[in-house]
């Protein structure tokens, strides 16, 4: 039997000002994301669509947690395989196409993990490996149907 996990997170506007939604332009896009014993992650639109800047956006929130999970997956493949990781960075971005009715979605997300490896002895098809499986088997990157591609660059230290 698979295990199954739950996750609980709210969400909760707090830009309805005085006027609420009497008009697209009336309201904040301004929300609080709140994970219990966790800080809260303020929240809004993206700024195209009226958001706040300084806050982050859902679809940000969802290149990062393909990062996230990729990171994490590789980490412990690492650790299992015996690679040292002594670095991990990604600039990951993620492309969305909005059609002209207003809706969208995702069309890519692309990885730029760069790794610190101790060891010269460490291949390059070593670490393409790790990411493939990283790849296979990270949770959010199962669940979403657009491609999420990776390009590494690996450094070695003694």
């Amino acid at each position: 039997m698979a295990a199954l996990h739950q996750y609980t997170v709210d969400v909760r506007w707090t830009g309805a000002g005085e006027t609420g939604t009497s008009s697209y332009t009336a309201y904040s896009r301004d929300h609080e994301v709140l994970v219990e014993g966790h800080p809260v992650l303020l929240g809004s639109a993206d700024p195209a669509f009226r958001g706040d800047p300084s806050r982050h956006t859902p679809e940000e929130l969802l290149v990062a947690a393909l990062s996230q999970c990729h990171m994490l997956w590789f980490l412990h493949l690492a650790a299992t395989d015996g690679v040292v990781v002594v670095g991990y960075a990604d600039g990951a971005w993620g492309t969305m196409r909005v059609e002209s009715g207003g809706a969208g979605q995702f069309t890519d997300v692309l990885l730029h993990p760069r790794i610190t490896v101790r060891g010269c002895d460490v291949s390059d098809d070593h670490v393409a490996d790790l990411h493939r499986r990283a790849h296979e088997h990270c949770f959010i990157a199962r669940s979403v149907n657009f491609p999420v591609r990776h390009e590494p660059v690996t450094r070695r230290v003694d």
